[in-house]
């Protein structure tokens, strides 16, 4: 059926209000009106389901969409009676509903109101409706995230590979397949499987010019988080953590620090999920926390951060969520916390599982680390993993375009590293080759004979992170290919063949290190100022000492019963002026800052001001006691006189994790008294001996404590437990 232009730009301003339609969106509808299969692959905020929505509402009979996700579902069954006066023009079939609710969304479809069914791929596979789709009138189905049907797409889903028998048993009509994401690899996958290797395949760019990209290394994540929200105040973001734990732990925590948060994961019932859900569109709350596996069906066009706790586990995966900011065009940022630590953790969820999908996710790794770690602009790397060439040298829009790394000459490598790819036939990923012109001869290397080869370990006077970098950037440039229907294989371009026999310069940055970087935010107790990060300002930091020594003199207790080095440090960065601001000092509480605090606070008020300093208030985390509950229990339990073992073995820790958390509650100001184990496990006199070199010592480490007293005499769980009793009768 061919369609007037004025018809469908009619229907699009009759349903939708729409002048006109985005980038291709009015050749798919009208291929979708011609009763054609469709494939369309357009980047989050291109105008996917308009491509469905429109052919639906102008189509005879119901047409039925396949999404994943029931929060999206209700988001756009929402967004489509909004258009309209009937509400019965669209509805969802899911586990959520009610009995009675089930058959008010059949007696629509009957009566011919309902254009648009939404259902999720489980509620198909169901006889009862499978039947009753048969009676039903239906124009087309539209496989929204189709790619959860692929192994190497980002969300599988093994109920989407059994959608195509389905729907030929409840009628042949035309299908149009829909994904934000997928590579060449995932497209092939979803048209195979949907049996539409016919279909007329829309691709959009996946270039989202208006988002920033920037990754960051993982350190003092909360309080990075909690500084960059509150430099956007006002706007809407969404933050993705890998674990529901972390989820609550971060929402809880900016919610502490005065930020508008809810946490929105599966572990959540529906109706708090639905609430937060709503409460985020209607704008009563600011910040989303999420978990990277349960995929958030919220379409808010105005979303204007995204930022990753953790890093995905593949590049597709990290496209769809940063893809959710900035739908309207607008400023999107896009940061990422990353550490190589992530990347094993992730490795690590993988064992046990069968080896094809290990060495799948394997490879998406090895794509993730090669853009977390490039310094060459992230758009370019991103565009050619999706297959499209993004021919600026700079986008101006990434951290790295914006501060770029120093370029370095590598022609010779260039051409080397051509030859190993020809030297082991185009048959081997990028860590072999590495091996190969490191000169190490691991077991895979051996095997292939790799080690008798003329180019083994040529490349032995580079590091294996310049070869790792060299690749990236040479399958970049084209020189290169990736076979990615072998895992990754490494292939040779004409593009090299001609560098080969006429070799031009080559230039590369090198890329940037997170292997150091912290993967938490966890902060422990320290014995004797050892460990924290050191002083930011050190000239406070002696004054702040000078004070500690003569305040300690006066109270007549050793300098870190007042306050320890780790807290002294902290002090210096964030400068704290008032009561409350010192009290969220690690390691202080509010034992302790009434206790000591006042000539502290006087002391940096002064130094501020002196100094003109600008404090950065914005950054003071106050700390979600995540253990509160523990602190509790230990002190309550302290009270009744029950033993450390007790309390481990009740709440299914060890008796050091115990001790742990009682210096923890020390340090902070309150009093306890464990006497009564210690007399139980320490003689008396060796407490004494303990006790009373705690009052002349210089710091309270335990090392030094052992060094002196004598490591044979005592154990290091004798000295800590003495030390929790000393800071707790002398400072508290």
């Amino acid at each position: 059926m061919l369609l007037a232009e004025s018809t469908l730009q009619e229907a699009l301003q009759k349903y939708f209000g729409y002048e006109q339609f985005k980038g291709e969106q009015e050749q798919i509808i009208r291929n979708v009106l011609e009763g054609n299969n469709t494939f369309v692959i357009m980047p989050t905020g291109g105008g996917k389901s308009m491509c469905y929505q429109l052919p639906a509402l102008m189509s005879e009979g119901t047409a039925i969409v396949i999404s994943p996700l029931i929060a999206l579902m209700k988001n756009q069954v929402d967004a489509i009676r909004g258009f309209n006066t009937d509400d019965g023009i669209a509805h969802f079939l899911n586990s959520s509903l009610t009995k009675t609710e089930i058959q008010t969304v059949r007696k629509d479809i009957k009566a011919g109101k309902t254009k648009l069914l939404y259902v999720a791929p489980e509620s198909l596979t169901k006889e009862e409706n499978v039947k009753f789709l048969k009676e039903v009138n239906i124009s087309f189905f539209a496989i929204d995230e189709a790619h959860c049907i692929s192994e190497w797409g980002h969300d599988f889903r093994p109920e989407y590979r059994r959608l195509r028998p389905i729907i030929d048993e409840i009628g042949k009509v035309p299908i149009i397949a829909l994904t934000a994401t997928a590579t060449e690899k995932v497209q092939g996958d979803i048209q195979k499987n949907l049996g539409m290797m016919d279909a007329s395949l829309f691709k959009a760019s996946f270039n989202r010019a208006n988002l920033y990209y920037e990754m960051r290394p993982k350190q003092n994540v909360l309080k990075e988080m909690i500084k960059f929200v509150k430099q956007n105040a006002g706007k809407s973001g969404v933050i993705y953590c890998l674990s529901r734990k972390k989820v609550e732990e971060v929402a809880e925590t900016l919610t502490v620090n005065g930020i508008r948060a809810l946490p929105y994961h599966a572990g959540l019932d529906p109706a708090t999920r639905a609430s937060h859900q709503d409460k985020f569109l209607m704008e009563e709350a600011d910040v989303i926390v999420a978990t990277i596996a349960f995929g958030m069906g919220i379409d808010k066009p105005d979303v204007r951060f995204v930022i990753h706790h953790d890093i995905p586990k593949s590049l597709e995966g990290y496209y769809q969520e940063t893809g959710r900011a900035g739908r309207d065009g607008r400023e999107g940022k896009c940061v990422t916390f990353y550490s190589f630590k992530d990347i094993e953790k992730l490795e690590k969820f993988m064992k046990g599982k069968p080896v094809a999908e290990q060495e799948i996710g394997k490879q998406l790794l090895i794509e993730t680390v090669g853009y977390a770690e490039t310094s060459v602009c992230r758009r370019k790397v991103l565009l050619n993993y999706f297959g499209e060439r993004y021919e600026q040298d700079n986008c101006g829009n990434c951290d790295n375009c914006l501060h770029p790394k120093p370029l370095i000459e590598a022609q010779d490598e260039l051409a080397l590293l051509i030859d190993a790819v020809k030297a082991v036939k185009e048959k081997h990923q990028g860590e072999h080759l590495v091996n190969v012109l490191l000169g190490k001869a691991d077991q895979q290397v051996k095997t292939y004979k790799h080690d008798k080869l003329e180019v083994f370990g040529e490349g032995a006077d580079q590091s294996d992170r310049f070869w790792t970098t060299l690749i990236r950037q040479a399958v970049l440039a084209g020189y290169l290919h990736k076979d990615i229907d072998n895992y990754g294989l490494l292939k040779i371009s004409d593009k090299a063949e001609a560098f080969i026999e006429n070799p031009e310069p080559f230039k590369i940055a090198l890329d940037t290190s997170f292997e150091d970087t912290e993967s938490d935010d966890d902060e422990e107790f320290s014995g004797g100022g050892a460990g924290g990060g050191g002083a930011a300002d050190t000239q406070l930091f002696e004054m702040l000492k000078n004070l500690r020594k003569t305040v300690a003199k006066n109270m007549n207790v050793p300098p870190f019963v007042v306050f320890q080095d780790p807290s002294l440090e902290e002090m210096t960065t964030n400068y704290p002026i008032t009561m409350d601001e010192l009290k969220n000092i690690t390691g202080v509480g509010a034992g302790k800052a009434t206790k000591y605090g006042k000539p502290f606070i006087e002391l940096i008020k002064k130094y501020v001001e002196d100094n003109e300093i600008e404090r950065p208030v914005d950054i003071v985390v106050k700390s979600v006691v995540n253990k509160s509950g523990l602190k509790v229990y230990l002190i309550q339990n302290v009270d009744r006189k029950i033993s450390l073992e007790g309390m481990a073995k009740a709440k299914g820790l060890k008796v050091s994790d115990i001790i742990a958390e009682l210096e923890t509650i020390v340090a902070s100001g309150t009093k306890i008294d464990i006497g009564y184990y210690i007399n139980e496990v320490v003689d008396e006199d060796r407490q004494d001996e303990v006790f009373d070199y705690f009052k002349s010592a210089e710091s309270d480490s335990v090392e030094d404590a052992l060094k002196d007293l004598g490591e044979d005499d005592y154990t290091e769980e004798e000295i800590r437990l003495m030390r929790i009793k000393f800071i707790s009768e002398v400072g508290n």
